[in-house]
């Protein structure tokens, strides 16, 4: 039987709705010091109400950048966006995760146009394109590669016609190595609780 490799990477932004590939095009954000959480590149964020950077930091005055945390997997929890990168760490600058309780500028896709691919933590029918799915944080992120351990939940909280719900499910990824209806299907998605929208209900 054939297999898709278990390879979770959290949210990796595609390409735009309209087709266009995805140029990089990203905004800065602030993770604030006494965040005691680690954030890792494919993270989905949210900005923090009525939070920014309440200093100046790393050139950004005082009020430049909003601040984020890890967005809450589950119905009904809003994103902001997916982080694509961070801004160097003179102290380690061979980094490609930040850890906990770490004061840095990450590198936000807050675009609800763009168009991302994510692993399933199962299968995905062919049936459930088209529905709308929530996240998962069965895996840690990596502390080696710096990528997310975000997927698309497909076991505990089964795709649906649910609007409140996090992704939308646009189609399984057309590429050799990726199979329908196997665990660790890949597939892209857009933001359906995106903080800058207001979420529409799948077909």
């Amino acid at each position: 039987m054939t297999t898709n490799n278990d390879t979770p990477f959290g949210l990796r932004p595609v390409r735009y709705r309209d087709g266009s590939p995805y140029n990089g095009a990203c905004n800065p954000y602030y993770i604030a010091s006494n965040y005691a959480t680690a954030l890792f590149v494919g993270d989905p964020v949210i900005k923090v109400a009525a939070g920014s950077n309440t200093a100046e930091y790393n050139g950004f005055p005082i009020g430049t950048l909003p601040q984020i945390e890890k967005a809450t997997a589950g119905d009904g929890n809003a994103i902001t966006g997916v982080i694509v990168g961070f801004m160097p760490d003179p102290n380690n600058l061979g980094r490609t995760h930040n850890p906990a309780s770490t004061e840095r500028v990450a590198l936000v896709c807050d675009d609800p146009n763009v168009m991302f691919e994510i692993q399933a933590d199962g299968a995905i029918a062919a049936a459930q394109v088209g529905l709308n799915a929530v996240l998962i944080y069965t895996h840690s992120g990596s502390t080696i590669t710096g990528r997310s351990g975000a997927e698309l939940d497909t076991t505990s909280d089964v795709p649906d016609a649910d609007a409140s719900n996090q992704l939308t499910i646009l189609r399984v990824v057309n590429r050799p190595d990726n199979f329908a209806a196997t665990a660790y299907t890949k597939v892209l998605v857009t933001i359906n609780q995106h903080t800058e929208l207001t979420g529409a209900i799948g077909i």
